[in-house]
């Protein structure tokens, strides 16, 4: 097949997959091709009932609130959102810095776990990558909107204008410009690189003449020879070096907005570290809550092994208690320092007008990951996906605590206020849902949702010596030996 590496080029041809999956395998006497099967059957076939159901509503979600919400708040201006002189952030920096955080999985299942060589990230990387495509798309809408005359957004790029404006690069908020621009430029180019072999795949299982043009077209011409992979696996570990990084500063970068300021609550040197912790805790809590329905729609559980869903749960405990610490730490550092304002702060998080929030915060995040340190309970789909919805909540509520609390109670007595968001608020959000779904339904349906090349590299078939047993093995050992000598 032409998705195959072969053995020669791949340094992942010698992997087997776990025991009771090698073994489930090998009862149900499948080769590599059920797998080309089972991933471009999706595409191949028509979608069912409930893809449709979650796709017309999730359609009309984005259409109301997105264009919708966005083209009123284009007509009227940015004070048809909650926010004010006071609050000037108001929700949109809040669902700017979630939906940054959201796409921080991807990424680190790609590289990070790719370049430690951990090859259970095979079935979910490809599905985790596009979920970071969509989530920065749905990120980058508030900050173009929020400048108020969105046609003026590209004095944002450090270009030459008639204005003779130029930026101010030792602004926070233009680090972000850029940090997250290349961000999603690699992520993109990362995600399509390894799609090249699985698009070929189904270019040449295509029974259609436009299948086969398009498909043909973005798959580059591959054909699977020995120079291809080897260009291939390279132009991919490159990549990968260069995604790793970003992993840690794109997210840090975005709490240097808050970090490199003078507010109270804000001005800590833990934010960048608890930033990244928070993302990729987040970040797995979503693509727990996008995979497991794909899993149940598209009866990929023998792709998408119980042992994926372990793996990431074990993970959001990790990140999840680390988050806990962050916060504690929080704490204690504005008590223990002694600076007044910095105290005041903190108390009013907990026992002010929004001690609610703080409540959700610490209960969603810090609580409801302990679950997991029952094996019964990363074994419970039904439990899985409750506190992943848990930690995609807390995460939403952790970004307005920190923004909207901390804003609506600064320096004068006379500035404090209540916020509370608009009704054009939440449409706009709910229809950024509605985009992040939609698009992700729209990617299972034309795009292969699973590594194919890679998941067979990991299969026990993909070993040339499977199946050996212990004399052959010596045998062959020896004689290699005495070749040598």
């Amino acid at each position: 097949m032409s998705t195959q590496s072969p053995s020669n080029v791949s340094s992942q041809s010698q992997v087997v997959i776990p025991v009771l999956e090698r073994e489930k395998l090998i009862l149900n006497n499948r080769s590599l091709s059920w797998i080309s099967n089972k991933v471009c059957g999706i595409i191949e076939n028509k979608q069912p009932a409930l893809w449709w159901a979650l796709f017309i509503p999730c359609a009309l979600m984005a259409l109301i609130g997105v264009v919708g919400g966005l083209s009123y708040q284009v007509f009227s201006g940015v004070g048809v959102w909650g926010n004010s002189n006071r609050v000037m952030w108001g929700w949109p920096i809040v669902n700017f810095v979630f939906w940054i955080g959201i796409g921080h999985a991807g990424t680190l299942i790609s590289a990070v776990l790719f370049l430690t060589r951990q090859n259970w990230r095979t079935s979910i990387n490809r599905a985790a990558e596009a979920m970071t495509i969509f989530a920065v798309m749905c990120a980058g809408i508030y900050p173009v909107f929020h400048v108020g005359r969105v046609w003026m957004v590209w004095f944002l790029a450090p270009v030459p204008n008639s204005n003779a404006i130029w930026q101010n690069f030792k602004s926070p908020l233009l680090w972000d410009v850029f940090a997250i621009s290349t961000y999603f430029t690699v992520s993109l180019i990362f995600w399509y690189l390894g799609m090249v072999p699985d698009l070929a795949t189904i270019r040449d299982r295509a029974t259609t003449k436009i299948r086969q043009v398009l498909y043909g077209i973005f798959s580059l011409g591959w054909r699977g020879g020995n120079r291809q992979w080897s260009h291939y696996e390279m132009a991919y570990l490159i990549l990968a070096g260069i995604s790793t990084p970003l992993v840690l500063s794109v997210h840090s970068i975005v709490s240097f907005d808050f970090a490199t300021s003078i507010v109270p609550g804000w001005h800590t040197t833990i934010f960048p570290p608890y930033f990244v912790a928070g993302a990729i805790f987040g970040g797995f809590a979503m693509v727990l809550t996008i995979m497991i329905p794909a899993r149940y729609i598209y009866g990929l559980q023998d792709l998408i092994t119980m042992k994926h869903i372990d793996n990431m749960a074990k993970i959001i405990l990790l990140t999840g208690t680390i988050v806990g610490y962050a916060y504690l730490m929080e704490l204690f550092i504005a008590f223990y320092s002694g600076a007044k304002y910095e105290m005041d702060a903190f108390t009013f998080r907990i026992t002010g007008p929004y001690a609610w929030a703080y409540i959700a915060m610490m209960a969603l995040n810090v609580i409801s990951p302990q679950i997991f340190w029952s094996r019964k309970m990363r074994e419970n789909l039904w439990v899985i996906m409750a506190v992943a919805g848990c930690v995609n909540a807390g995460m939403w509520f952790e970004r307005f605590v920190i923004i909207d609390t901390t804003l609506a109670r600064m320096f004068l007595p006379g500035d404090w206020k209540y916020f509370s968001p608009s009704a054009i608020d939440v449409l706009t959000f709910l229809g950024t849902m509605g985009m992040f779904l939609t698009l992700f339904l729209l990617f299972l349906r034309f795009l292969p949702c699973i590594n194919i090349a890679e998941v067979k590299w990991t299969l026990p078939e993909s070993d040339p010596h499977y199946g050996e047993d212990a004399n052959d093995k010596v045998k062959r050992v020896a004689a290699y030996q005495k070749e040598l000598s």
